[in-house]
């Protein structure tokens, strides 16, 4: 016997034995009526907290390009903590979901490259902060990025220079006309994909 699963007998209240019996109409439409009142809060109840939560505590997003490859694919569903910044600010090599500088309706996610006041010198394939000779770690981008002409990024205060792991295939900050994404358009930082498998993204 599976002891997950239980008779229970019930006991009836007298109204309900009454209306066994053959009892009034009336109480079983005040019960239907009070029944659909209870599901119908229920309801309302359920869709308010769901915009809570997706409009100031996640943002719930389904990826529609392969500019993230091979950390995130397209098709992917994750979710992103627009609390992730409240007390702190967004770091080097965070994946974050943002509004689009040339298009705010138009939500973007990439990793975070150059900082406030850095500037971000793109050579041969690889890329430099302030002038360092070592270029930045790219051990999780999808190959090799390919060389461009020699380009340097000033990153204003308060604003971010964003690039996709795909390199070869991302459209970033090296290719829009509003180059940088301020601190209050960052939606959140992304933390976990949940289809179609489950990764965390707060380690990439």
């Amino acid at each position: 016997m599976n002891d997950d699963f239980y008779d229970e007998e019930l006991e009836l209240s007298e109204e309900e034995t009454a209306e066994n019996e053959g009892g009034s109409s009336p109480n079983k439409k005040n019960r239907f009526i009070k029944e659909a009142i209870s599901w119908a809060k229920t309801i309302i109840a359920a869709f308010i907290f769901a915009f809570i939560i997706t409009t100031f505590i996640i943002v719930n997003a389904v990826v529609p390009s392969g500019s993230m490859k091979n950390t995130i694919n397209e098709g992917d569903r994750l979710i992103a903590n627009r609390l992730a910044y409240t007390f702190s600010d967004p770091e080097r090599f965070d994946i974050v979901v943002f509004k689009f500088p040339d298009d705010e309706s138009v939500y973007y996610i990439k990793r975070i490259i150059g900082l406030p006041g850095e500037t971000v010198e793109i050579k041969d394939g690889k890329v430099y902060i302030d002038g360092s000779e070592e270029p930045l770690d790219d051990s999780f981008i999808l190959e090799p990025m390919i060389p461009e002409e020699d380009a340097v990024f000033e990153v204003p205060e308060g604003c971010y220079f964003m690039l996709g792991d795909n390199r070869n295939n991302s459209a970033d900050s090296r290719r829009w006309n509003n180059k940088y994404v301020e601190k209050s358009k960052i939606l959140g930082k992304a933390v976990f994909k949940y289809y179609p498998n489950f990764e965390l993204l707060t380690d990439k």
